[in-house]
C-alpha cells in the first residue's frame, strides 16, 4: 500500500485497462493446473518444479525476449474454451476488486492458432467470462487480437485476413455485451521490427473502419512511435515511453491527442527503466500527452495489477488531485466502449462513487 494521503482516492477511483495481455495474468498456480489438466509437460528445468520456482525465475527477467520465451511457454496450457473462460474471468473479477469499470485485452491469435486453438474458442471463454463478470461485477470487457512481430509479417497478413473473413470485427454481432473485436494490435519483440513492414495490413485495416494499436517506443526507439502514427495510422500507442527522447514526437502525440498505454511496472521489471520514477509520466504531464496506466503482464511482473501501478505511480510523482483526475478521464475518453458506456463511468468520477473520499481528502489538507 502506498503510503500517500491520496491513497483511499487511489483505490476507490473508477479505472479502465488499455494494455493488459490475456495470456498474461496466467498465475503460476493456473499454469500448472491446466497443464495438469490437458496433459501437457512442462519443461523440465529446476524453474518448472513447482508454481513457487516459476515465480522466483520470473522475478529476474532480463529483458522483453527474457520474458518472451516464458510467456510463449505459458500459452502451450490454454487449449479450450473453458480455459480461456477461466483465465478471462480471474483477471475481471480480481480487475473488478480493484475498480476497473472497462478493460480492452490483448490476445495473441497467431500464438494460438498455430497450435491447434482456434479463435473461436478464445472468443467463445471470453465472452462467457465476459458475461459472468458484467453480472457480478459491473465491468465490461473487449478483446483486441494482436500481431505478432516475431513471425514474418505474411503470417500476420494471413491471420488479419482469416479474423476479417470470419467477422471478428463486425461490431454489430451482438451489442454490447457480446461485441466484436475491438481494433486490432501489434506486439511483441520490437527491435529491428520498424512498423513499416505492417503498413499494407493496418492500411487495410484503418480502409475496413477498424481501430489500430501499436506497441512501439517500448525498447524500440521514438522514431517508432512516429512511425506507429504515420506509416500505420495508430490510435493508440502501447507503451510509447521513449516518445520522451524527442521532442517532436511529443509534440505529435499531444496535437493529435493520441492516447499512451503506458505500463510504468511492467517497464522495470523487463529493464526498460531502473525505476518507476524514470518514466516519462511528468514529461506527460506538462506535455499534454494523454495517457493511461495499465499493468501489462501483471502475472509475470510480481503480481502486480492495476491498483499497485496507481499506487506505484503515486509514490513516484506525488500527482495532484486534479492531475490524477485528468489521467482517469483521459483513460475513459480514450477507450473503444460505447458512448453510453463511457458516460456511465464519467458519471462515477465525477459525481459519484469516489466523490465521498475526495471530499474526504480535501477536508484533510
Amino acid at each position: 500500500m502506498c503510503k500517500s494521503p491520496l491513497h483511499a482516492l487511489l483505490t476507490s477511483m473508477p479505472k479502465c485497462e488499455h494494455h493488459l495481455h490475456l495470456e498474461g495474468t496466467l498465475s503460476c498456480e493456473l499454469l500448472f493446473s491446466l497443464a495438469e489438466a490437458n496433459t501437457i509437460p512442462l519443461p523440465s528445468g529446476p524453474e518448472f518444479a513447482s508454481p513457487a520456482a516459476l515465480r522466483a525465475r520470473y522475478a529476474a527477467f532480463t529483458s522483453l525476449d527474457d520474458f518472451l520465451a516464458y510467456y510463449y511457454i505459458g500459452f502451450s496450457v490454454l487449449l479450450t474454451a473453458s480455459d480461456f473462460e477461466q483465465l478471462t474471468y480471474a483477471y475481471l473479477s480480481r480487475a473488478a476488486h480493484e475498480n476497473v469499470r472497462h478493460a480492452e485485452i490483448f490476445f495473441d491469435p497467431q500464438g494460438h492458432t498455430s497450435r491447434g486453438v482456434s479463435v473461436s474458442a478464445i472468443v467463445e471463454g471470453f465472452q462467457a467470462a465476459a458475461k459472468r463478470a458484467a453480472q457480478e461485477f459491473r465491468i465490461t470487457a473487449l478483446l483486441i487480437p494482436c500481431l505478432l512481430r516475431h513471425l514474418p509479417v505474411a503470417d500476420s497478413k494471413a491471420c488479419f485476413e482469416s479474423l476479417v473473413a470470419a467477422g471478428h470485427f463486425d461490431a454489430r454481432k451482438g451489442g454490447e455485451a457480446e461485441p466484436g473485436f475491438a481494433g486490432l494490435g501489434l506486439c511483441s519483440t520490437e527491435l529491428s521490427q520498424p512498423p513499416a513492414h505492417w503498413a499494407e495490413i493496418f492500411a487495410a485495416a484503418k480502409s475496413k473502419g477498424i481501430r489500430r494499436t501499436v506497441h512501439a517506443g517500448e525498447e524500440g526507439p521514438a522514431r517508432y512511435v512516429a512511425a506507429a502514427l504515420a506509416d500505420l495510422g495508430a490510435m493508440r500507442i502501447d507503451h510509447g515511453v521513449r516518445a520522451a527522447e524527442d521532442d517532436a514526437v511529443i509534440e505529435k502525440l499531444a496535437e493529435q491527442g493520441v492516447l499512451v498505454t503506458v505500463c510504468p511496472v511492467s517497464n522495470v521489471c523487463l529493464r526498460v527503466a531502473k525505476s518507476v520514477a524514470e518514466s516519462p509520466l511528468s514529461v506527460f504531464v506538462d506535455k499534454g500527452v494523454k495517457f493511461s496506466l495499465n499493468s501489462d503482464d501483471p502475472a509475470y511482473f510480481g503480481d502486480h495489477y492495476i491498483q499497485d501501478v496507481y499506487c506505484a505511480v503515486e509514490e513516484a510523482f506525488g500527482f495532484s488531485i486534479e492531475q490524477w483526475a485528468k489521467i482517469v478521464r483521459d483513460a475513459v475518453d480514450g477507450s473503444w466502449c460505447t458512448e453510453e458506456r463511457k458516460a456511465v463511468i464519467r458519471e462515477e468520477i465525477d459525481g459519484g462513487y469516489c466523490y465521498g473520499k475526495l471530499q474526504g481528502i480535501l477536508r484533510a489538507f
